[in-house]
């Protein structure tokens, strides 16, 4: 019998990937190509969802070539994507009505700021689990139908159809024979009841959203569709795990006790805390949310804190600055300097997210003297995405999520490869950071949940095991510097915030 595989779909903000895994967790085949960001106004960010397709499934038949796999070598496909992001599209055409709005596109704050002075901030949470922001894509579907021409009428006609960025691509995958999300990806869109797992009919009258456009929500893994015929030339693969990114992450790092943690960064960054089969409502402003679901009627929850700019804070010094080539040069120049000269960067260019929740707030630099260089601008971004990271944790600590008593971070994604920004993050924390040797953990979260679903691997021990360490950072910093350094971060946020507030 032929060797079997894995592959998971990473769709991401600004690039898609396909990963092909085998049973050893390993990676045999793998591509990635970027798309085009929108930026139709200030603080607006789309893309086009058609795009996001095609590039998705070039990448899947790339890395599928560059892994020497056949379609009928596949156990099973898992996708994993960018939340919140909101697609809505006509089922007859299977066209999308207008491009996606993004998880990161701040047009409906005002729209978040009225259900707040109306009252409705404490039914919100208790329900989705989540803060009033325009991250979520309640409000952004609300915008889309009250500013397409023809979307009420396609609603009310049944007609139309919303999804996440996991649903766009099943839809697609499956030739729209599949109309679901799962239980993550539910729990980001503020109308979903977290603890019942189903739409919540309160949530979807107070936002005007008719439940006829919604997806059906799943469990994360298990047999949701099979891909259709053109996919494949013939070959049916079955569809059997979806998460949304961060989800995905926390279970590709294996976190499945109460208490374990991860920090992906990312085009944002992301901290996540298993808390079991308790939905811990937060007092300080972090998010409730489904880690994921291995069957009907169970679920383990996490509490996360969402960094709006991280990886995109590194992205900015290269194309917006200029002054890096590539992202990778960051570390080089960071550590030309021996700290960043009292340089404090706030990288607040779509607000700040998670626990300060502050839509207008504006990015800022902050001590600058005739003696600060490039090098220290470098330094203190690169600083930035740890001490952002910092205040998540605290505030978990606050929440008894159990992270207080946790000490070890694991961490992935691309500026986890910062060896800098990794030691950096350790010393401002206090506490050791974990670097896996599998650093791709979304893709590999959704290959696990995929491969546990079609029975490929047995069960979690069986993936835990296969989780490696490649360097532990342990923190080196004296308490006093370490406190130091985060006063004059705390400062240096509490000037920018409020800032574009009309």
């Amino acid at each position: 019998m032929a060797e079997q595989f894995v592959v998971a779909l990473d769709q991401g903000t600004t690039s898609s990937r396909a990963i092909v895994f085998d049973r050893k967790s390993a990676i045999r085949g793998v591509a990635q190509r970027e798309f085009t960001q929108h930026y139709p106004k200030p603080g607006w960010v789309e893309h086009d969802p058609r795009e996001i397709w095609s590039s998705q499934l070039e990448v899947l038949h790339a890395a599928m070539r560059q892994a020497d796999v056949r379609p009928e070598q596949l156990a099973g496909l898992g996708i994993t994507n960018q939340r919140e992001t909101t697609v809505l599209w006509n089922r007859k055409t299977g066209e999308p009505i207008h491009n996606a709005i993004v998880w990161q596109c701040r047009r409906t704050s005002a729209a978040c700021d009225r259900l707040v002075r109306e009252g409705h901030e404490a039914l919100i949470q208790e329900r989705a689990g989540l803060v009033v922001d325009a991250y979520f894509s309640g409000t952004k579907i609300q915008w889309l139908l009250e500013h397409v021409a023809g979307a009420r009428a396609l609603a009310e006609r049944g007609d139309l159809a919303f999804g996440t960025v996991d649903s766009w691509l099943l839809w697609n995958l499956t030739g729209g024979a599949v109309h679901a999300t799962d239980v993550t990806n539910a729990g980001r869109t503020m109308l979903c009841n977290i603890h019942r797992l189903e739409w919540d009919d309160e949530l979807l009258e107070l936002l005007g959203i008719p439940r006829s456009i919604l997806p059906s929500i799943v469990p994360s893994s298990g047999l949701i569709g099979k891909t259709a015929p053109e996919i494949f030339a013939g070959t049916e693969v079955p569809i059997a795990g979806m998460a949304g990114d961060q989800h995905a992450a926390l279970f590709g790092q294996t976190c499945f006790d109460v208490g374990m943690t991860k920090n992906t960064y990312g085009t944002g960054c992301f901290i996540l805390v298993n808390t079991g089969e308790k939905a811990i409502a937060s007092r300080n402003r972090l998010l409730t949310t489904p880690a994921w679901s291995l069957a009907a009627g169970s679920v383990t929850y996490a509490m996360e804190g969402s960094i709006f700019i991280a990886g995109a804070a590194v992205q900015w010094l290269r194309d917006s600055m200029k002054v890096i080539s590539n992202a990778a040069e960051s570390e080089y120049f960071a550590t030309q300097v021996s700290d960043s000269g009292g340089v404090y960067v706030v990288p607040a260019f779509v607000g700040l997210g998670a626990p300060h929740w502050d839509s207008y707030a504006r990015g800022g630099v902050f001590g600058l003297t005739a003696g600060s260089g490039r090098n220290h601008l470098i330094r203190a971004t690169l600083e930035s995405i740890a001490y952002q990271s910092r205040d998540v944790v605290e505030a978990m600590a606050r929440d008894g999520s159990g992270t207080a008593e946790v000490q070890t971070m694991r961490v992935d994604g691309g500026a986890s490869a910062n060896d800098f920004l990794m030691q950096f993050q350790a010393d401002i924390l206090g506490t050791a950071v974990e670097r896996p040797v599998v650093a791709e953990t979304t893709a590999l979260g959704a290959a696990y949940l995929a491969g546990l679903g079609t029975g490929f691997w047995s069960d979690r021990e069986e993936i835990r095991e296969a989780w490696k360490l490649e360097r532990r950072f342990e923190p080196g910093m004296s308490e006093d510097e370490r406190e130091s350094l985060y006063s004059g971060w705390q400062e240096a946020v509490r000037r920018v915030r409020g800032w574009a507030d009309e």
